[in-house]
Parts: C-alpha cells; sequence; structure tokens
C-alpha cells in the first residue's frame, strides 16, 4: 500500500517543492486557521488505466477546513469535500477488452475527515507540510454495463454474465470509512493570508467504488484522490506557549 501512494505523481510534485523550501522570510501564525479549495478528484480502480488514476474522467472537488495549532509544529483540523468521481473504459485503447467491456461509473462524494497536520518548516513565507487521518464518504454510485461486447468475450461469456449477476445484487457502498494521507504547502501572501496547494489521497476498503469487483478486478481495492488550490487564512493572537522554550545561560 505505502509503494501504491508514494507512486503517485502529484505527491512526487510535492515532495519536490518540500525539498526545496526556498524563502527564509518569517511570518507570525494566529491560533486558527480556516481554508477552501477547489481542484479535481481522480478515480483508482478497476476502470483506470493505470495504478496512478483515471485522469480523462477527472472531475471538480470543492473543500473546506478548519484548524486549531495544539503545538508549533502540529494542527489538529476537520475537512469537509464535495465533490464527483467517474470512470470509463470506452476513453482507453489499451488493453483492448477495454473498448469491449465498456464499463463506467460515476458517484457523487461527500466526505468529513479529522486530520492531523505537521509542519516541518516553523513559521516561513512558504510553508511545505504533510496530513493524516480518517473519516467517512458519503457516496451515491451509478454504474453501467450496458455496452459490453459479449461476442468478444465468447470463451468467457457465461463468466463474464454470471460475475455481472454478482455485481448487480451486491449492495453498493453508501456511508464508508476512509483513511488519508497527504501533502501540500502554503505560501503567506501576509501574517493572516495564504495561497496553498495540496494532493491527497484515500485508501478505502471497499472494491465497489465504481459498481463493479467480480466482473472487474477482485483482487484490488478501489480507492480516490483530491488536488486542490486554495486559501487559507489565520487568526487569532499568536499563542507563544507554543514555541519552544528559550534556553538562557
Amino acid at each position: 500500500m505505502i509503494r501504491i501512494i508514494l507512486s503517485q505523481p502529484g505527491l512526487l510534485v510535492f515532495l519536490s517543492v518540500f525539498i526545496s523550501v526556498g524563502s527564509d522570510a518569517q511570518v507570525k501564525l494566529g491560533k486558527y486557521e480556516f481554508g477552501l479549495g477547489l481542484g479535481m478528484m481522480v478515480y483508482q480502480g478497476d476502470l483506470a488505466p493505470s495504478a496512478f488514476g483515471s485522469y480523462s474522467t477527472s472531475r471538480f472537488g470543492f473543500n473546506l477546513h478548519a484548524g486549531r495549532r495544539i503545538s508549533s509544529s502540529f494542527v489538529a483540523r476537520g475537512n469537509l469535500l464535495w465533490g464527483r468521481l467517474a470512470g470509463d473504459e470506452s476513453k482507453y485503447n489499451t488493453p483492448e477488452y477495454r473498448q469491449q467491456r465498456n464499463f463506467r461509473f460515476n458517484a457523487s462524494v461527500k466526505e468529513l475527515t479529522a486530520q492531523l497536520v505537521w509542519l516541518p518548516v516553523k513559521e516561513k513565507k512558504l510553508a511545505p507540510y504533510l496530513f493524516g487521518g480518517a473519516g467517512l464518504s458519503s457516496l451515491h454510485i451509478n454504474r453501467d454495463w450496458s455496452r459490453i461486447n459479449y461476442s468478444y468475450f465468447e470463451s468467457v461469456a457465461s463468466g463474464m454474465a454470471a460475475a455481472l449477476a454478482v455485481d448487480s445484487t451486491h449492495q453498493l457502498p453508501g456511508l464508508t470509512p476512509v483513511f488519508i494521507l497527504g501533502g501540500g504547502a502554503k505560501f503567506f501572501i501576509t501574517n493572516s493570508l495564504a495561497l496553498n496547494a495540496e494532493y491527497s489521497y484515500r485508501i478505502m476498503r471497499t472494491d465497489y467504488l465504481d459498481g463493479f469487483s467480480m466482473a472487474a478486478n477482485p483482487d484490488k481495492k478501489d480507492h480516490y484522490m483530491n488536488y486542490s488550490v486554495g486559501l487559507v487564512y489565520h487568526t487569532g493572537r499568536r499563542n507563544r506557549s507554543l514555541d519552544c522554550p528559550v534556553i538562557q545561560f
């Protein structure tokens, strides 16, 4: 699982930003932060062309978050995400069977997560961060297998029909737990206002995010990602009790 997460291109971009932190200008952060972001959501699963996900069927996502500094390096925050996910095998020419199977789906997503944010570089104008957490995702899934070419799957047509019969009667996930890992960076315009860019990866325990399992690949779970850019506003008086103590000799 760690190997899959580290293979995501968004996280590799973040790590390159993390390594080249850049500015040493300091900012004075308040105790609370409130943010919003707009970006795209990417499905990763049986109908995607690769382990990197289905970027050609990405959909918009919108998120709001609120957080509180609990130390000089950590912020506890809650995040609310709305968006959509989609997958469509007809968009891909390889492997050849995708144009013949033609499975597709779309889903609306409403997600609430609690996250812990780690800021390794304190109070700099350019501040990278990592975060993780868990929560619940509410899904409304629509799937479609009406375009399948059964003649192409002639040798296994009965097995495909049986697998679709199992999938069609399987209850689709509604409210399901998610675990989240991600990273981002904030660039402070003022002491209170920052631009931010963020990548996050959702780990799920279901293979029915796209509505298919037995007729696709029942050995792998489905997941999704979110890329966003937005604004973060910091407020409240700076709490110096969160700073490291000054040692006097």
